[in-house]
């Protein structure tokens, strides 16, 4: 009787351990006698109990593995501290378990060993400007070397460089320089293009002035040609009435010329004497010879009165009176000679 509850434990145990349930996102190597023999997959399998085992429980998702921070001489001299992220996967599950002993320290180790070196052939500048420059050169160069371990490198990515601070403040004080001269270059700027538009603003009212005066010209010259026609006209009138004996023509052309010279002469600012008719009647009559002119051009023109004897004129002047002389005393007489 314990012979067979002994059996019966060995069976189930045999079954226990030749049955074997594989999570999703791993694989399994299967080793007999130590040697690996074959790999599980997710799922059920089945090994030979007592002769075959299982050796490495490896994930076959995709893993993140932190660089810490260390570090790294630039080219120019300049020590910064990295860190960063990798991003890997395990392709090939018997590869990873036997290839390499600790996959994730040879992994971390060949990442920072590679950050410093493709660090250490750039400027400080372009390790701060590059970052996608840098994750490139670090994903081909371990991606190749691990591919023998049946690991793929997806990315890896530089998390932080941090300059030394006096580093940071020389940076600092830089960029507020090159904002300030940007500032100063786009014043200058501005500057220059209020002075361009306020010149192209003077231009333009200069020749617009210059064409209201060209204009003006234009039509002062224009009304001086019809003054001047409507002058020469009424000049060959008058000299055509003189000709045919029409005195009253002559009175018309004097009284004309008369009335402007004391219209040009009332608007002198410097005036001092002005000559006037002594009696009114002239200047009267004077004008009289206009409309007489005019009627004697009509059928019915009545008889013309015979010429007024010219005016005698007074002058007025604007001058003050002069003063008197004082009298003058008599002179002594000599006395007579005796």
């Amino acid at each position: 009787m314990i012979f067979i509850w002994i059996l019966m434990a060995f069976v189930v145990i045999t079954i226990f351990r030749g049955v074997k349930s594989v999570p999703q996102g791993y694989e399994y190597t299967v080793q007999r006698f130590g040697r690996y023999t074959h790999t599980l997959s997710p799922g059920l399998g089945f090994i030979i109990p007592w002769i075959d085992a299982i050796g490495r429980k490896m994930n076959m998702m995709e893993q993140v593995l932190d660089v810490p921070s260390q570090d790294v001489i630039t080219k120019d001299n300049a020590v910064v501290k990295v860190d960063g992220v990798v991003f890997f996967q395990v392709l090939d599950a018997a590869k990873a378990a036997y290839e390499v002993a600790e996959l994730e320290v040879a992994i971390l180790n060949l990442v920072m060993t590679n950050i410093r070196t493709v660090l250490g052939a750039m400027d400080l500048d372009e390790s701060l400007s590059k970052r996608d420059e840098i994750n490139s050169r670090l994903l081909a160069v371990v991606d190749q070397a691990t591919h023998p371990w049946g690991v793929k490198v997806n990315r890896i990515e530089i998390k932080d460089i941090q300059p030394p601070r006096d580093l940071i403040d020389s940076m600092a004080r830089q960029m507020k320089a090159e904002r300030e001269k940007r500032a100063n270059i786009l014043d200058a700027e501005g500057f220059r293009a209020a002075a361009i538009l306020k010149a192209e603003g003077e231009k333009q009212a200069v020749v617009l002035d210059a064409e209201g005066r060209r204009e003006a010209a234009f039509r002062d010259a224009e009304a001086r040609e019809r003054l001047a026609e409507a002058e020469a006209k009424a000049t060959t009138m008058v000299s055509e009435a003189i000709a045919q004996g029409d005195l009253q023509a002559i009175n018309y052309f004097v009284a004309q010329k008369y009335v402007e010279a004391l219209k040009d002469f009332a608007h002198s600012p410097n005036q001092k004497t002005l000559l006037l008719p002594m009696e009114t009647t002239g200047v009267l009559g004077s004008l009289a010879g206009i409309v007489e002119l005019t009627r004697a051009v009509g059928p019915d023109a009545p008889p013309r009165p015979p010429a007024a004897k010219a005016p005698q004129r007074a002058v007025f002047t604007t001058d003050p009176p002069p003063a008197p002389r004082p009298p003058q005393p008599a002179r002594p007489q000599p006395p007579a000679a005796g």
